[in-house]
């Protein structure tokens, strides 16, 4: 490999990869609020913080009063699992699977729970077919696929009067994209994507059709206690007050404080919104402007506007890995490299915590790494 000289302007918060933790601009450990730790979640202080902490995503997301949002273990799988555990079984099940996330809700399906579910299924960068879904079922599916790159382009394939429950697992979508609240009976999410938080926790949401569906059925398998969202015959309602089931890292929670805050600052969700919208625009002019470079979502109206994957011309796995070592070596973008199940890429977080100017001073240093490469 001929060395060549890197670019000399790098990325002022170089976190590029689709996890954690590209930070919200301005965050330091100092400005973390240290009131909650050391204390009990269970006091006084702690139970606030963590309704706060609730209040301030309903807030933020816009969320109606008609749906509860509950802070739960195990980032957002733990939340979507939580969900399928305790509301599959009821009615048939329809699962959509066009990257990694959504064939693991399909193995839980399956070989977890036994069930049958109809399979729709599409190849990295595609979508499975919208118009063949059976409303009769529960529906399971990924707002945005963080590992392919592709979402649904919207809400309006949804059926408003479907008979079924509609799951969206959404980790790497709200905070991003309007929501359509009125068609989603449970979605979950964690706060390492859109706002740059810590991992560990995840986020569920349930509407008035979820709720019912818990209060007047009950599983055929057993459920362990992290699980369980009903006691004594009744929904569970302290979760949804902060009253969470296992114990929670309150230094999480204060770091999901911090960023709500931030978001709050910038103009709230349509601040976040603009914010994702222009770091992809600027991703895509970089995109554009190489041959070399494709997109693996084709499709600009299905394309994630967070996580963005991207097509290296002649790029096998080696050369992929080889590609984001010289960048993390440089100092100038982490983990970049493509999901182990995806096909051999570049995948470029484009969330609201990056700033725009990030993005662009990305595009040299590619071009140096594909050259230097090449050489």
């Amino acid at each position: 490999m001929t060395e060549l000289t890197p670019p000399s302007r790098k990325p002022a918060r170089p976190f590029f990869s689709s996890g954690p933790c590209a930070k919200p601009p301005g965050w330091t450990p100092e400005k973390i609020s240290t009131a909650s730790l050391g204390r009990s979640h269970r006091s006084k202080l702690g139970k606030a913080r963590l309704q706060y902490c609730i209040d301030l995503m309903r807030e933020v997301l816009g969320l109606p009063d008609t749906h509860r949002i509950g802070i739960v273990p195990g980032s957002d799988t733990g939340a979507f699992e939580m969900a399928m555990w305790t509301m599959l079984g009821a009615r048939g099940v329809t699962c959509l699977a066009w990257e990694s996330f959504g064939e693991g809700w399909v193995t839980d399906t399956v070989k977890q729970l036994k069930l049958e579910p109809k399979v729709h299924r599409a190849d990295y960068g595609q979508l499975p077919d919208l118009d063949r879904i059976d409303w009769n079922d529960d529906v399971l599916f990924t707002w945005n696929g963080t590992t392919s790159g592709v979402r649904v382009p919207d809400g309006e394939w949804i059926l408003e009067g479907r008979k079924g429950l509609t799951f969206a697992d959404a980790t790497s979508a709200v905070f991003a994209y309007d929501i359509p609240w009125d068609r989603i009976d449970v979605a979950t999410f964690s706060w390492q994507k859109v706002l740059g938080g810590e991992g560990a926790h995840g986020v569920l949401i349930l509407g008035p059709r979820a709720v019912e569906r818990l209060e007047n059925y009950t599983p055929a398998w057993p459920l362990p206690k992290v699980f369980r969202l009903m006691s004594k015959g009744a929904l569970a309602e302290g979760v949804f007050r902060g009253e969470t089931i296992n114990t929670p890292s309150m230094l999480a929670v204060e770091d999901a404080i911090f960023a709500l805050e931030w978001a709050r600052e910038i103009g709230g969700l349509a601040g976040l919104q603009a914010r994702c919208s222009a770091n992809a625009l600027a991703l895509d002019r970089i995109v554009a402007g190489r041959n070399w470079l494709s997109h693996l979502a084709p499709d600009s109206g299905t394309r994630s506007k967070t996580s963005v994957c991207l097509n290296v011309e002649g790029a096998d796995e080696a050369f992929i890995k080889a590609f984001a070592k010289l960048l993390e070596d440089a100092g100038a973008a982490y983990d970049i490299a493509g999901y182990r199940d995806a096909p051999p890429g570049l995948r470029i977080w484009c969330g609201a915590t990056v700033d725009t100017a990030d993005i662009e001073a990305l595009g040299p240093w590619l071009d140096w790494a594909w050259a230097s490469l090449k050489s």
